[in-house]
């Protein structure tokens, strides 16, 4: 796995190739939001209109946390970032995707024991995806997205442009 320090101001966000946040599933932010009657329950014996409105306001300040703090899945320039962790494309080999009882089973049994994942419960799809890189111990990076086409299709696009970079 690769870290640099560069800065967010290096790697502008109009240049994305491709950029999907993991956010929870809307079955998990329902169950986030059965925590707006339990907070307003507590809060009964000060008064009901201000248990109702506390219960609400945690509630949704849990729903809202949820979500900004959710990975983001994105190809830029020549780099992969998954939360994190990021790579060049030129180390990436071959990627896969997988949906339903493949995606099941590439995101369980048949996860690689030496590779990087970044797995997000909800999220029926993975990409796996091989690292060519010799210095690296990572052997492979297996990533959640809804849309694994796509950022199959991204990276292509993306290795293909450092390919004809490093070629000038």
């Amino acid at each position: 796995m690769h870290q640099s320090t560069a800065s967010s101001e290096t790697r502008p966000r109009d240049l994305a190739v491709y950029r999907e946040r993991l956010t929870p599933s809307l079955k998990i932010l329902a169950a986030a939001a059965i925590v707006a009657p339990m907070v307003a329950l507590v809060a009964v014996p000060i008064d009901q209109t201000v248990s109702l409105s506390i219960g609400l306001a945690v509630a949704i300040l849990l729903i809202a946390v949820m979500i900004a703090v959710a990975p983001v899945v994105e190809i830029s320039g020549r780099e992969l970032r998954a939360g994190r962790a990021h790579i060049d494309v030129a180390h990436l080999g071959e990627a896969v995707g997988h949906l339903g009882d493949e995606g099941r089973r590439a995101r369980g049994v048949a996860l690689d024991p030496r590779g990087w994942y970044m797995i997000r419960g909800g999220i029926e799809g993975v990409v796996v995806v091989e690292n060519t890189d010799p210095d690296d111990p990572v052997t492979s990076w297996t990533i959640s997205t809804r849309t694994p086409d796509r950022v199959i299709a991204a990276l292509r696009r993306a290795q293909r442009a450092a390919a004809e970079q490093d070629a000038r």
